[in-house]
């Protein structure tokens, strides 16, 4: 375990892309820890994220420890017609005749792309700190993200600021796992 991940966190921090670009090694680093990935996945990960920090309504925020080590970091950017994710939404909610469903979600969102936190430093209200500086003043009716379908600590911080059910055990393409999509009017209480 790395030092970051056993120190106190300090401060959120906004990024700007330009920021989210020199952090993006210890960004990816967060996430790839947080999601029991392996490290191979940074390199795959770091043009995607990077693409992400140009469009249109894109936000980042990160949680830093008391010597400015990153523990925590979110993103997400206004959803659109043609992104992947979007896609992929549409086509899932579709699959399922919901078709008023995706008319309501997607019609003007706000998608909470990543929200990471080192596992040494969950469970200090690092991951809501996040989340409520990110969607502050995120642009869009309503935001949504995916999530693993499954008991966890991002479940139980979702389900407290009421996020609520838009499709539930969906496989995103290139993904075996099941995925939960959730979404919640902005702004958050």
């Amino acid at each position: 375990m790395s030092a970051a991940a056993t120190a106190d966190w300090e401060r959120l921090i906004e990024l700007s892309p330009e920021e989210m670009q020199s952090r993006l090694g210890e960004a990816l680093h967060v996430y790839v820890t947080a999601m029991r990935y392996p490290p191979s996945a940074m390199h795959h990960r770091g043009p995607t994220w990077l693409g992400h920090a140009a469009r249109e309504g894109w936000r980042g925020v990160a949680a830093v420890d008391r010597r400015g080590d990153m523990v925590g970091v979110a993103y997400g950017y206004r959803g659109a017609p043609g992104q992947w994710w979007y896609e992929q939404v549409h086509h899932g909610l579709l699959d399922t005749g919901d078709a008023d469903g995706a008319r309501y979600w997607l019609r003007d969102y706000f998608e909470l792309t990543e929200l990471h936190v080192l596992p040494g430093t969950q469970g200090r209200g690092i991951g809501e700190a996040l989340l409520r500086m990110l969607l502050d003043e995120a642009i869009g009716a309503q935001v949504l993200l995916s999530t693993p379908e499954g008991p966890s600590r991002a479940w139980q911080l979702y389900r407290r600021v009421g996020f609520e059910d838009v499709l539930r055990n969906y496989r995103f393409a290139g993904d075996p796992r099941p995925f939960a999509v959730l979404g919640r009017p902005l702004p958050l209480d």
